[in-house]
């Protein structure tokens, strides 16, 4: 099994790679959901149904959603905050913070098997009002989910990482407080902004390629 992690700019991305991959047959209790509370005015719809150490998900459902996002809830993660959630991954780090464990949602990324440097930069990003998706994907899934995952354009983790350390980040802190709507958005704006210029430097350079074939 290996565990397949992707953050997105937005809930919307995220959902529609969730909904994409149960509709493909990846079993719901394989699937994770994590977000900033603040990332969409959706979430305004849930009240604050668990707290720190308990279960994930308590019945609260943002509006049109079915499958795993039907089960959506709140709860706080040290140096995230508020963030809505479903499946193993939140109950895994709540566990762990219950127990008196440390790492937290960026141990609990590194224990499922992501890099860490990788984990520090997508806790971050969560943080910062991205939402992420992680999967436990069988060996005979994972082409599957690597590219259901792969059409919803998740944030690059080197790319989005050198931009936040270039602004005097260095891993994420639990201690760190969590952003609320106006920094989320704010974060949104820098990383659209990134994106937009890594797509004309892949363009140009590809451009460039092209025109120097042709001269050949």
């Amino acid at each position: 099994m290996q565990t397949i992690t992707k953050v997105y700019d937005t809930y919307d991305k995220a959902r529609s790679a969730a909904d994409e991959l149960e509709s493909g047959g990846i079993p719901m209790s394989k699937i994770s959901v994590l977000a900033n509370r603040y990332e969409s005015e959706k979430f305004g719809e849930i009240e604050r149904t668990t707290e720190l150490g308990a279960g994930v998900g308590a019945g609260a459902v943002i509006g049109g959603a079915a499958g795993l996002l039907a089960g959506l809830g709140v709860m706080a993660i040290p140096g995230l905050g508020q963030v809505v959630a479903a499946g193993w991954l939140a109950s895994t780090a709540l566990g762990a913070i219950a127990g008196g464990a440390t790492g937290g949602i960026v141990g609990s990324l590194i224990a499922a098997g992501v890099p860490v440097e990788d984990a520090h930069v997508y806790s971050e990003a969560v943080r910062r009002g991205g939402t992420l998706v992680s999967v436990q994907a069988e060996d005979h899934n994972v082409a599957k989910v690597q590219s259901i995952l792969g059409n919803y354009i998740p944030l690059d983790p080197v790319t989005q990482g050198a931009a936040y350390r270039k602004a005097g980040w260095s891993a994420f802190d639990p201690d760190a407080g969590p952003y609320e709507s106006i920094r989320v958005v704010a974060a949104r704006e820098q990383r659209s902004t990134l994106e937009k210029l890594n797509s004309l430097k892949t363009q140009q350079e590809t451009n460039h390629d092209q025109s120097h074939k042709q001269t050949r």
